[in-house]
C-alpha cells in the first residue's frame, strides 16, 4: 500500500515549529491540547469577523432613511418644497417605500446566503477547509467594502447595491460549515453543549463589535462603517491561511474519538508519513510504517506481535478494510442520507423560525430603537448591542443545561416558551428608559438566541457525528449546511416581513416574531416528547435498580 500524501501544514505553524525547536528544544507540552485551544481561538476569531462584517447595514439604515426635521443642511444643499422632508436621506431610500427597499437589501443577502449554504456544505466536504475559509473571508471583505464604495462614489443604483449584497451573501456561506467542521475534526464527544455555548458567543461578540465599529462612523462618513469591518474580516482570512490546521493530522495529532467508529476505538494514531514512523522506537512498528498502531488498552499484545500474525487474525479482512478507510479518509455523504439522520428535519424546520426571530433583531433592532425612542444612529447601535450580550448569556446557558440534562430539544422548547412573554414585554415597555430597556433586552436576547445557538452548534455537531454515520467527520459539513441553510431561509424571510409589516406599526412586527417562536416550539414537540419519555423510563429504571439493591442489602 502506498503511503498517504504529506499533510498540508499551514505556513505559520511550520514557522512556529521551526522557531520553537531552535529557541526551546527542551520544551514539553501537551501538543493536542494546545492545538485544540488554538483552533478554538482561531475559529472564534473567524466567525466573529464574519458577523462583524454583516452588522454595518443594520446600523447604516438609520441614516439612509431618517427624519430630516431639525437637522442642519450643509451649505451646498438647497432646501425646497420637494426635498424639505428627505434632503438628508440617501436615494433610493428617500421615498415612502424606504422600509420595503431596505428589507429588499436584507433579503437579497439572506436569500443568497440560504441558497448558497446548501451548496457550501458539499463543497466544504471536498476541499481543504483552510483555503475554503480564507478565500471566503477575503471575498466577504471585498463585497463589504464595495457597499461602502456607494457612498464614496455617490452610487444610488439599487441594482448595484443588491448585486453586492447577493455576492456578499454567497461568500459568507463559507463561514459556518467551515468553522463547525474544523471544530468537529478536532473535538470528540463530551461537554459539547457548554463548549459550543461559550464558543458560539462569537456570533454575539461579532454583532457587538460590528455595531460599535459601524456606529463610530455612521453619522460622519458611513462608507467607513463598511470599510473598517471589510478590512477586519479580510485580515482575519489571511490569518486563517497562515495558521489554521483544519485537521489534527496536519500537525501530527491523533483524531478525536467519535461515536460509532470502531476505527478510533481500536487505533491510537495513524502514521501519515515515514518521518513519523522513524520517531517510533519499536522495531515492530517500524516494520509497519503505514499500518495501525494498536491501542494497548483495547487489544492484547499478541495481536501486534508480528505482521504475519495480524494478517492471519480472524478479523484480518475487516481490519485491512478499516486500515484502507483510515488511509483514504472519511467519505462524504449524500443530501438524502443526511436528511435520514433522526432529528435533522425537525431541528432544521424549528431553526427556520428561531433564526427568523434572531435575524429580524439583528437587522432591524437599531432602526426600531431609533424610531421608537428618537435616539441617534450611533446611540441606537450601541443600545442594540445589549441584545447580543443577552445572546451570549443565553447560548452558554442553553449549552450548559443541555449538557447536564442530555435533552437538547427540551432545552430549546423551554427557552422558546419563555421568549414569547419576553417579546411582548419588550414591545410594551421597551421605550421607558435605559433602566427598563437594558434588563428587557438582556432577557429577550438570551431567550431568543439560546435555542438558535444550541441548534446551530452542539445539536448540529451531535447529528453530524450520529452513530449511523460510523464516525465520518465528513458528514458534519453537510448536516450543518442543511440545518443552518434551512434556518437561513427563515433569516431571510424575517427581515423581509419586518420591512413590509413595519409600515403598519412595529407592534405587528412583534406579533409576527411571537407567532414564529410558537411555530418553532410546535416543530420540536415530537422530539421533546421522546426526550421526556426516555427520561421518565431511565428514572423509573434507576428507581427499580435502587429498590432492588436496598432489598438485597
Amino acid at each position: 500500500m502506498s503511503p498517504p500524501a504529506a499533510m498540508d501544514t499551514p505556513y505559520g505553524i511550520r514557522a512556529f515549529q521551526c522557531l520553537s525547536r531552535k529557541c526551546c528544544p527542551s520544551l514539553r507540552i501537551n501538543k493536542t491540547l494546545w492545538y485544540r485551544f488554538f483552533v478554538l481561538l482561531l475559529t472564534y476569531v473567524a466567525y466573529m469577523s464574519y458577523h462583524l462584517s454583516r452588522k454595518p447595514i443594520s446600523v447604516v439604515k438609520a441614516v439612509l432613511n431618517q427624519n430630516c426635521t431639525g437637522l442642519e443642511p450643509p451649505p451646498w444643499v438647497v432646501i425646497n418644497a420637494t426635498n424639505r422632508n428627505n434632503w438628508c436621506d440617501w436615494a433610493p431610500f428617500d421615498g415612502q417605500n424606504a422600509s420595503a427597499l431596505l428589507g429588499t437589501l436584507d433579503s437579497a443577502f439572506l436569500f443568497a446566503y440560504a441558497a448558497a449554504m446548501f451548496v457550501s456544505g458539499f463543497v466544504a466536504e471536498r476541499v481543504n477547509l483552510r483555503y475554503f475559509l480564507s478565500l471566503g473571508m477575503i471575498f466577504s471583505g471585498i463585497f463589504c467594502y464595495l457597499f461602502g464604495v456607494a457612498y464614496s462614489y455617490n452610487i444610488h443604483n439599487m441594482t448595484y447595491l443588491i448585486a453586492v449584497q447577493v455576492l456578499g451573501g454567497i461568500f459568507q456561506t463559507t463561514g459556518w460549515p467551515g468553522v463547525v467542521t474544523v471544530i468537529g475534526n478536532w473535538f470528540g464527544e463530551g461537554k459539547r453543549g457548554l463548549i459550543f455555548g461559550i464558543w458560539n458567543s462569537h456570533t454575539s461578540v461579532g454583532n457587538i463589535l460590528g455595531s460599535v465599529v459601524a456606529g463610530a462612523f455612521v453619522d460622519t462618513d458611513w462608507a467607513l462603517s463598511f470599510f473598517v469591518p471589510a478590512l477586519i474580516v479580510a485580515g482575519a482570512g489571511f490569518l486563517m491561511f497562515l495558521f489554521l490546521p483544519a485537521e489534527p493530522a496536519e500537525v501530527g495529532c491523533p483524531p478525536p474519538e467519535r461515536p460509532g467508529s470502531r476505527v478510533n476505538a481500536r487505533y491510537r494514531l495513524l502514521l501519515p508519513n515515514p518521518m513519523h514512523a522513524a520517531s517510533v522506537t519499536s522495531p515492530t512498528v517500524q516494520q509497519l510504517p503505514y499500518r495501525r498502531i494498536v491501542n494497548p488498552t483495547n487489544v492484547s499484545s499478541e495481536e501486534i506481535s508480528s505482521d504475519s500474525d495480524a494478517e492471519h487474525h480472524p478479523d484480518a479482512d475487516s481490519n485491512a478494510a478499516e486500515d484502507e478507510a483510515l488511509l483514504s479518509g472519511p467519505k462524504a455523504i449524500t443530501f438524502y442520507q443526511a436528511l435520514c439522520i433522526p432529528g435533522v428535519i425537525e431541528f432544521s424546520l424549528s431553526l427556520f423560525f428561531a433564526k427568523l426571530v434572531s435575524y429580524t433583531f439583528l437587522y432591524w433592532l437599531p432602526l426600531y430603537i431609533h424610531s421608537a425612542s428618537g435616539a441617534g444612529a450611533e446611540m441606537s447601535a450601541d443600545i442594540s448591542s445589549i441584545f447580543d450580550i443577552g445572546g451570549i448569556v443565553g447560548g452558554i446557558a442553553a449549552g450548559a443545561i443541555s449538557d447536564s440534562t442530555g435533552m437538547s430539544a427540551t432545552t430549546c422548547a423551554a427557552m422558546l416558551i419563555l421568549a414569547v412573554p419576553s417579546l411582548f414585554a419588550y414591545e410594551l415597555w421597551g421605550t421607558l428608559g435605559l433602566n427598563v430597556v437594558v434588563p428587557l433586552l438582556i432577557v429577550t436576547g438570551a431567550l431568543v438566541n439560546g435555542p438558535y445557538a444550541l441548534i446551530t452548534t452542539a445539536v448540529s455537531a451531535q447529528l453530524g457525528t450520529h452513530p449511523s454515520l460510523e464516525g465520518s467527520s465528513k458528514a458534519l459539513a453537510t448536516v450543518t449546511a442543511i440545518i443552518d441553510g434551512t434556518g437561513s431561509i427563515g433569516a431571510a424571510v424575517g427581515p423581509l416581513l419586518a420591512g413590509l409589516i413595519s409600515s403598519t406599526g412595529w407592534k405587528n412586527v412583534f406579533y409576527m416574531l411571537m407567532i414564529s417562536d410558537v411555530l418553532a416550539l410546535i416543530l420540536l414537540a415530537r422530539l421533546v416528547h421522546m426526550e421526556i419519555r426516555n427520561w421518565l423510563r431511565t428514572r423509573a429504571a434507576l428507581q427499580r435498580a435502587h429498590s432492588g439493591s436496598d432489598w438485597t442489602s
